[in-house]
């Protein structure tokens, strides 16, 4: 089976045993229903999805899980997928999906909510919210004048023992994508061989653990999303903060805006209910939940801002990537399957 990862027959048994077990799980309702597929963060979308229950009385069953796996799980369950919803952090996932033809047009004044260069432009999805690549670092461990000023710089032998990076994380294939689309492949593919040798034992499964390993001081810096840093230190006080962000140059190819997202599926039953669900996380009230919610994301509908105390939206110099040239990630995990990284 063609998927867009590698996997084993084990892999794909354990997808599917996941989705019987959520089939299980979930409740019946009187009433209009929809079926939420969240590869988002859970706090994101349980604060969106409370909201638009109480403005519509439309129950959202919501099965959390990685957005690359939710993906391939609706490629294996096709026209039989019970998911009318899914809602993703990054967009090559929904890219992936409307090239196999399973997403159904998003209503064009849902998509109008939105700065159209942050949405599908074939209009099968609609951008969300948004972050923003930063450079994790200690500054007991190496200070801001040390740390690299663009992405390639990371593969530096200078920094052999001090990053890392969570090559797993579907966060960090949209900067090897951007890395590819400047360098090239070849380039690219050495550029990972590099930072793989640099990270040693400090490749982590995730963004969470660069934040709470950079921050106690086990590695001196990392590349993670901004909003990392910012929930850790709602989390455990800025007095136990002993970690700052930085960026990369302005326009670097590391320095990249990545974008989350929602699509309906083709194979939805509930359409009418699944589109008023899109509609509503890009409303002006879908947009200050975010705003003000504890994710630390952007807002990018509506016109809304965020509220929190971080660099404004506007005020990001992030390279010029499109969402059509980050694509459907295919190109970044190919390249980090060659490095050895996945």
């Amino acid at each position: 089976m063609a998927t867009r990862r590698t996997r084993s027959a084990g892999a794909v048994l354990s997808i599917l045993a996941l989705a019987g077990g959520m089939l299980s799980a979930c409740g019946s309702s009187s009433g209009p229903s929809i079926t939420l597929y969240n590869g988002q963060h859970v706090q994101t979308t349980d604060a969106l999805v409370t909201a638009f229950e109480r403005a519509t009385g439309i129950t959202v069953n919501v099965r959390s899980g990685d957005e690359d796996d939710l993906a391939n799980q609706i490629v294996v369950e096709g026209s039989h997928s019970p998911a009318d919803v899914i809602f993703t952090e990054n967009s090559p996932a929904l890219e992936y999906l409307q090239s196999k033809g399973l997403l159904a047009p998003v209503d064009t004044s849902t998509l109008s909510d939105t700065p159209s260069r942050f949405s599908s432009p074939e209009g099968g999805w609609v951008g969300v919210s948004a972050r923003v690549s930063v450079l994790i670092y200690n500054p007991s461990l190496i200070s801001e004048s040390q740390l690299p000023t663009s992405v390639l710089e990371l593969a530096d032998p200078k920094y052999n023992g001090k990053l890392a990076f969570a090559p797993s994380e579907t966060d960090f294939q949209p900067i090897v994508t951007s890395v590819a689309a400047s360098y090239g492949k070849s380039e690219a593919l050495t550029w990972l061989e590099g930072i793989k040798a640099n990270a040693g034992d400090h490749l982590y499964p995730d963004n969470e653990t660069i934040a709470n390993e950079v921050n106690r001081g086990a590695v001196a810096f990392g590349v993670v999303n901004q909003y990392y840093w910012y929930r850790l230190r709602a989390q455990i006080g800025a007095s136990k903060m002993h970690s700052d962000i930085t960026y990369f140059s302005p326009r670097d190819p590391g320095y990249v805006i990545d974008v989350s997202g929602a699509a309906i599926l083709s194979s939805s039953r509930n359409r009418s209910a699944a589109q008023r669900f899109l509609a509503f996380l890009v409303s002006r009230q879908g947009q200050q939940i975010i705003s003000h919610s504890d994710s630390f994301e952007y807002p990018i509908a509506s016109g809304v801002t965020t509220a929190q105390p971080e660099t404004p939206f506007g005020d990001l110099q992030p390279n010029g990537i499109t969402i059509a040239e980050l694509g459907d990630g295919s190109e970044a995990i190919a390249l980090l399957n060659q490095a050895g990284l996945l």
